[in-house]
């Protein structure tokens, strides 16, 4: 059964997210010319240091989020679904704990960032009322920053 629940990841879920990741931004490679970030990290290290949940069904991970504090509150940092089950609500369902989570934390805003080249995640992000305040060149990367008030 899918939990409608995300739920804090454990180091036990690192392979599983890192699948999960790997799946999710496959996709988007060729347009980018390079593996994106979320597909280079070290999810055994996110999952210690950062704020990490699952969506699962039976034990399998279907989705994750990836939320880092920094100085100026929270990064929605990362969002994966796995191919197979996009389109069902859970990207959204994810982006919805995420903004839950800034507010219990206090904050009254939640950023994000994307990659430039990332345009379906750019409007996705803008229909859910998050509006572009920055761009950057980081890592190699250019990204779109993005910010909603809570």
């Amino acid at each position: 059964m899918t939990s409608d629940v995300p739920r804090p990841a454990t180091i036990a879920d690192a392979a599983a997210i890192s699948a999960c990741v790997r799946a999710a931004y496959q996709r988007h490679v060729e347009a980018i010319g390079r593996r994106p970030g979320p597909m280079l990290e070290d999810y055994a290290q996110v999952v210690r240091d950062h704020r990490a949940y699952v969506i699962e069904d039976d034990g399998r991970v279907l989705a994750a989020l990836v939320l880092k504090d920094t100085d100026g509150g929270i990064l929605l940092d990362n969002v994966a679904v796995l191919p197979s089950r996009q389109g069902e609500g859970f990207g959204r369902l994810l982006v919805e704990h995420a903004e839950s989570e800034a507010r219990r934390l206090g904050h009254d805003h939640l950023d994000l960032y994307t990659h430039r080249q990332m345009t379906g995640n750019v409007a996705m992000y803008a229909r859910y009322g998050y509006k572009e305040f920055d761009r950057r060149t980081e890592h190699g990367f250019l990204r779109v920053y993005m910010r909603k008030r809570l």
